[in-house]
């Protein structure tokens, strides 16, 4: 019980309800632990909870190692001013196909899944049950949720196998993911703060758009990063939505803002796009220390500048 003299508990987001694999990530976050947990209902509502101030952060999944990019958290981090990614957490993803209790494998004809979950679950779906119905769920746990509140009118549910730690469910079938190497990631979204001192095994996120379209605009994009030696680990396009044919660029680049290298593209990005949308830098979850070659250190960065500056001021020798 928090006392006068403690200091008030942090709220943080996340896509309930308890039990889904975005509760699994903020599980993975120290400063988390022993706060509150608000479950919301979908990514707005949880950036909302951030940008209102009824939450420190959010966690939201950014990205799947089998779907890819997750379009509306993209889309709404593109959209939504004032926020800061401030982490990122990996969880592993398996499903298990659960029923009501009494229920069997044998008595399944309609399946209820969130949809994401249902494309990674269809081969074993297709080839275990290849007469069953497919009902949308608005998450992982909502479709287990639904069979015992009476909402869904579906057989069984996919959902995360510790589904049974919170709901009197039987499961059916383990481990039912098609891919069993699958991953999503998540991140942690805070208010706009100023970023945490690099730790050397850092990542930059960035929402640029193009300039008006013509030959080479992407490629003008990609060499900002290219040549000063940084590394992409995602380039997503999303459709800026005001007309056809216009694009938004969603980028992970290895590497810190406090970079003499990363500032340098950042630099070359403003001069060059309509708008650049600076999400945060923080570390990987992976902890791979970023490397690069000695062309691009930071010390050669600095050099070249203190050089031009000596260029500039007239100083012999320059």
């Amino acid at each position: 019980m928090t006392s006068p003299a403690d200091p008030a508990p942090r709220t943080y987001s996340y896509l309930g309800p308890a039990g889904t694999f975005t509760e699994a990530a903020l599980a993975q976050v120290p400063e988390a632990r022993n706060q509150r947990w608000r479950p919301v209902r979908n990514v707005g509502e949880a950036l909302a909870d951030v940008v209102e101030g009824r939450s420190h952060a959010a966690m939201i999944a950014i990205e799947n190692s089998v779907d890819g990019g997750v379009s509306t958290a993209q889309d709404a981090l593109a959209t939504v001013p004032g926020l800061r990614i401030i982490g990122e957490y990996l969880v592993p993803v398996d499903f298990v196909l659960v029923g009501r209790p009494g229920s069997s494998l044998e008595d399944v004809s309609t399946v209820a899944a969130h949809p994401v979950a249902y494309g990674q679950c269809l081969q074993w779906l297709t080839r275990t049950l290849p007469e069953h119905a497919h009902v949308p769920a608005a998450s992982n746990v909502a479709s287990a949720v639904g069979l015992l509140d009476g909402t869904s009118d579906a057989d069984a549910a996919i959902a995360p196998p510790t589904i049974t730690e919170h709901h009197d469910l039987v499961v059916l079938a383990r481990n039912i993911g098609d891919n069993p190497n699958a991953v999503t990631r998540f991140v942690l979204v805070s208010r706009t703060v100023a970023p945490a001192p690099p730790t050397g095994a850092d990542k930059t996120s960035l929402i640029v758009e193009l300039p008006e379209d013509h030959p080479g605009a992407l490629l003008e994009l990609l060499e900002q990063f290219a040549t000063r030696g940084i590394n992409l680990s995602l380039l997503a396009s999303r459709p800026i939505g005001d007309a056809l044919g216009r694009y938004r660029f969603v980028i992970d680049a290895d590497g810190h803002i406090h970079d003499e290298r990363m500032a340098d593209a950042l630099l070359g990005l403003r001069r060059f796009s309509p708008k650049v949308l600076y999400l945060g830098s923080y570390p990987r979850a992976d902890r791979t220390v970023v490397r690069y070659p000695d062309r691009y250190s930071d010390d050669i960065f600095v050099e070249a500048r203190d050089w031009l500056r000596a260029l500039l001021s007239g100083a012999p020798g320059a």
